[in-house]
């Protein structure tokens, strides 16, 4: 992305949305909260207000750079890069571990539903919670650094 995609959706790259666009593309976490990224900003020594962070994630979002998400239980926004590919959430409750995932079944049956119903499906979002392996059985998240990158594929393409 970079600052071409701040110019090509009619954004001035100026430091506060270089700063969080940056730490949304190279951060280990897909899924950041506006004070995680404040607090990245901050570890970088730079000044950005955190009312500067919430104002540019919300132009970000207007202009399709970034999709926020709100998971059930906590009130805040969570913002992910907009790769423009699809794909659904799993969130664990207790530790609050999100999994990106693609399932082409459930995309197939979501289709099957709205079009019996008389809808035109333009947009959808499928938000799954329960519980991790590692906090069911150790009370200690299961997640590891390889699995924050991936989109698991579950069933055929």
């Amino acid at each position: 992305m970079g600052e071409s995609s701040l110019k090509s959706a009619g954004l001035r790259p100026t430091l506060p949305r270089r700063l969080i666009l940056e730490i949304l593309e190279n951060s280990s976490e897909r899924h950041m909260g506006a004070e995680e990224i404040y607090q990245a900003i901050r570890d970088l020594n730079q000044e950005v207000g955190l009312a500067t962070v919430y104002r540019v994630l919300t132009q970000f979002e207007q202009s399709g750079i970034v999709i926020s998400h709100k998971f059930a239980g906590d009130n805040k926004a969570y913002y992910e890069l907009n790769d423009e590919t699809h794909h659904d959430h799993l969130v664990c409750v207790k530790c609050g571990r999100v999994i990106e995932f693609v399932d082409e079944q459930i995309e197939k049956r979501q289709k099957e539903v709205a079009k019996s119903a008389g809808f035109v499906l333009e947009d959808h979002s499928l938000h799954l919670y329960g519980v991790c392996t590692g906090m069911s059985k150790k009370g200690v998240c299961s997640a590891s650094d390889s699995d924050s990158q991936n989109i698991h594929q579950i069933g055929e393409k």
